[in-house]
This record gives C-alpha cells, sequence and structure tokens, in this order.
C-alpha cells in the first residue's frame, strides 16, 4: 500500500527489547484539506534508518504493509491492534525541484577543440 502526504513528526529510535527496536513517523494526510489526518507509520529493525533522511515538511510517499494482531488481557478480553509497518519513503519535492532546475546534466554540451589557428589568442 502507499500513501502521499507530508512529514509531520519523525520519531527517535526506541530499543524495545535487546533484539527487537522501531521508530515512528507521523504523516500529515490531507485527502480533505479541511480534516487532515496525523497518521503514525513504524519501522522496525534494520528498516529504522529509512526515515534519517527525511525532514518536517518535507512532501512524501509511503510504502506500507497494513499489520494487524490479537492481545488478550488477564480478564480474557481481546483487543485487536493495527500497525502500518513503513518499508520504502520516497521524497516527493525533490523530485519536483529537481525536473524545475536544470542541472548540469541537462545542458548542451559544449565545443571546446580549437582549429588550431586560434591557439594564440589564449589569455593565459
Amino acid at each position: 500500500m502507499e500513501i502521499r502526504g507530508k512529514v509531520h513528526e519523525i520519531g527517535a529510535t526506541q530499543q524495545v527489547t535487546e533484539s527487537f527496536k522501531k521508530r515512528d513517523l507521523i504523516v500529515a494526510y490531507a485527502e480533505n484539506p479541511q480534516f487532515v489526518e496525523y497518521i503514525r507509520f513504524e519501522a522496525t529493525q534494520d528498516r529504522v534508518n529509512i526515515f534519517d533522511n527525511l525532514a518536517v515538511g518535507d512532501d512524501i510517499e509511503v510504502s506500507f504493509n497494513l499489520r494487524g494482531r490479537p492481545w488478550t488481557n488477564k480478564e480474557g478480553v481481546t483487543t485487536y491492534f493495527n500497525s502500518l509497518v513503513a518499508w520504502r519513503v520516497t521524497k516527493l519535492a525533490n523530485t519536483a525541484q529537481q525536473a524545475q532546475a536544470p542541472g548540469q546534466m541537462d545542458m548542451p554540451p559544449v565545443d571546446i577543440s580549437s582549429s588550431g589557428a586560434d591557439d594564440d589568442d589564449l589569455p593565459f
């Protein structure tokens, strides 16, 4: 699954147990601009670093898996939890800026070869 939004908050990496770590990312999702939704994604284990190059306000696309699991308390009451587990985050603003501003790779090549007659006109 994928969703586009704006980075609202980036959490610190949490070492939950000795062998498990996670990190949260809050995305402002404005399908309807009057009612912005704040959606929490999590990255786990070796993927916690996928949020490293993000900044608050970045326009992004998050690729994620929807996970669900039951939990039963001491009284025998079962509660169900859902998790949105991010596995890829792509910045959208960078791509738009690069498309608008031509870089060196977009410029036509310049002919720097000389015919031999102009060799003495060099200023140095």
